[in-house]
């Protein structure tokens, strides 16, 4: 089976590479991919939220779910999995950024992306909302195109990422609970 999922993946790689690179789009998307290096859209969105009195809990929120991001995707499962880049296995499968000095499983771009984008989605109007769940979902498929991750690695990425999210909000509802009730 997961010799399956190896081939699987490898393919879809290179069917990106051949059928869906074009000179137009891959600096329209190697831009995209560059807003998830190391959180750093979700960062400034979150310091942007809790600089505003009404949004500040969601900031702290976003902030969390990125913690969260950090330690499960980026120290925990990437070193514990190991997984090598796919320009590294993939035969013909060329990359077009920097090489990334970590492991490849998950997405740690896409496991940020969607810890920030789901508290955004759930605390914010749908007018922000639903932009930064196209946005993390944008940087997730952006990093297949550029050719530094497997579908799965994006996919887990995408997984774990809502969790963080849902992980962010309830530590800091846990921690405003327990805010609120030393004070009474």
């Amino acid at each position: 089976m997961s010799d399956f999922i190896l081939q699987l993946d490898g393919s879809i790689l290179l069917f990106i590479q051949e059928q869906i690179r074009t000179p137009f789009l891959t600096p329209v998307v190697t831009f995209i991919t560059s807003l998830g290096n190391a959180g750093m859209i979700w960062i400034l969105f979150s310091l942007l939220l809790v600089a505003g009195k009404r949004t500040r809990e969601t900031g702290f929120m976003s902030f969390a779910a990125l913690l969260f991001s950090l330690l499960i995707n980026n120290l925990l499962l990437k070193n514990l999995v190991g997984r090598i880049r796919p320009y590294e296995t993939v035969q013909g499968l060329i990359l077009l950024v920097s090489k990334p000095a970590d492991f490849s499983f998950p997405s740690g771009h896409t496991g940020s992306s969607f810890a920030s984008a789901v508290v955004l989605y759930r605390r914010l109007p749908r007018r922000a909302g639903v932009p930064a769940l196209l946005l993390a979902l944008l940087i997730g498929l952006s990093r297949l195109y550029v050719g530094v991750h497997y579908p799965t690695d994006v996919f887990v990425g995408m997984i774990t990422g809502v969790i963080c999210g849902f992980l962010g909000e309830w530590l800091v509802k846990k921690i405003r609970r327990t805010d609120t009730a030393s004070v009474s």
